[in-house]
């Protein structure tokens, strides 16, 4: 059935273009279609990463060098159709002493960067119809500041979407979003039993920055995951962020978000979950000051889920709470970053720190603190040098760890 639809998805592109290139005349649209082909630009995301992980209760720490080599294409427009293209190469180097999740190395911590070579993005888009776009095929999609729906950019095999997407601008201020999910290819690879999620999923989201001072977001996330049905849930949600010029040069941003979370689809759960965010950042100049408070929701056996998001990005870089707690989970944090120029050979130094407290939503639990810090080295516009470390200390069963990570990237 899959295959079917592909090649009728195809056909009806293929029959759209033959009847743009008839009405303009055979040698014309032959040659736009070769400047269209011949005038896109290639893929290049190369990136090699040392990643070191000490974990209470495991006897070995983890040494894990990587790279990707994430290669392709994207044409240029053809009577509003372009096409992308691009396929990730993951290998790693020296001994194998990291549990990558499906090499078994149960004795080590996990650094889920698995050696594969697989396809990571194809896709058609067109722009034809005015303030529209459409883009079919396997994709990213990054919604918001993917707490919920994101493509997991930290780890070297990142997540991509198998969908139907449409975003569309007409109305003033407005942008308007769907996306149908056939299948989400998560960051484990091909090989591993828990590398994708099918199933019917339907991603609604709503912008709308018409007033004077706040700019207001909605979504629907409506998840139905065949090979985790536990986490098959419909969110609805609510986002609101006010900036404010507090005095010359310095900016206060003011951010609030509220979700409610219900079961949805096969799950077998009776789900009745709230989610809340409340934030301020003040910014000045090539510095910032963060400060905020999120919390995960349960109803004392579950916790409020957020499968589809690109998880590292919150809750703490040493990612102890991939999966929420039945609990729940609040996270109170602050964080710091400046940025530095005019150092020599160093086009930009982005320092950041951050420190969370964490506990839970029932029972008052402490569940630990943690300290990050970065160190990003923007060496050219298009290579950069990252050193980045973790410390959890954990406490009622979440075991301390410290992470170090050492990455250089180059992106064409």
């Amino acid at each position: 059935m899959r295959s079917y639809k592909s090649k009728r998805t195809c056909l009806v592109a293929a029959l759209v273009i033959s009847a743009a290139g008839a009405a303009s005349g055979p040698a014309q649209a032959e040659e736009d279609f070769t400047e269209a082909l011949l005038g896109g630009k290639p893929i290049i995301d190369l990136r090699l990463r040392y990643e070191h992980v000490e974990q209470d209760g495991l006897p070995n720490n983890a040494n894990a060098y990587t790279g990707r080599a994430r290669l392709g294409y994207e044409t240029g427009s053809f009577y509003g159709f372009s096409a992308l293209a691009d396929f990730d190469l993951i290998g790693h180097v020296g001994p194998e002493d990291y549990n990558d999740t499906i090499n078994g190395r149960a004795t080590y911590p996990v650094v889920p960067d698995a050696d594969t070579a697989e396809l990571n993005r194809l896709q058609i888009a067109y722009t034809g119809l005015p303030a529209t776009t459409v883009t079919v095929g396997r994709q990213r999609i990054i919604l918001g500041n993917a707490r919920f729906v994101g493509n997991v950019g930290w780890r070297q095999n990142e997540q991509t979407f198998d969908a139907f997407r449409v975003v569309n601008t007409s109305l003033p201020d407005t942008t308007l979003g769907y996306a149908y999910v056939n299948r989400v290819n998560r960051i484990f690879g091909e090989n591993s039993p828990a590398g994708r999620f099918r199933g019917d999923t339907h991603l609604f989201n709503v912008d709308y920055a018409g007033f004077s001072v706040v700019t207001v977001g909605g979504y629907a996330y409506l998840l139905d995951l065949n090979e985790a049905p536990a986490l098959s849930t419909a969110t609805y949600g609510v986002r609101l962020s006010a900036p404010f010029d507090i005095a010359e040069g310095t900016k206060l941003t003011l951010t609030g978000e509220y979700a409610h979370q219900n079961d949805h689809a096969g799950n077998p759960l009776s789900l009745d979950l709230d989610y809340y965010l409340a934030e301020a950042t003040v910014a000045h100049g090539a510095a910032s000051l963060t400060g905020g408070y999120e919390r995960l929701g349960s109803d004392g056996t579950t916790g409020f889920s957020t499968p589809l998001a690109t998880l590292h990005a919150f809750n703490g870089w040493a990612d102890a709470f991939l999966a929420t707690p039945a609990a729940g989970l609040e996270d109170i944090y602050v964080a710091a970053s400046y940025a530095l120029t005019g150092i020599p050979m160093v086009s930009k130094l982005v320092l950041g720190v951050a420190y969370h407290e964490f506990s839970s939503d029932k029972g008052g639990v402490e569940f630990g603190n943690e300290f990050d810090v970065v160190a990003n080295f923007v060496l050219t516009s298009r290579l950069s040098f990252n050193v980045k470390y973790a410390s959890f200390d954990g406490e009622n069963g979440f075991a301390d760890r410290d992470k170090t990570w050492i990455s250089v990237t180059y992106a064409y």
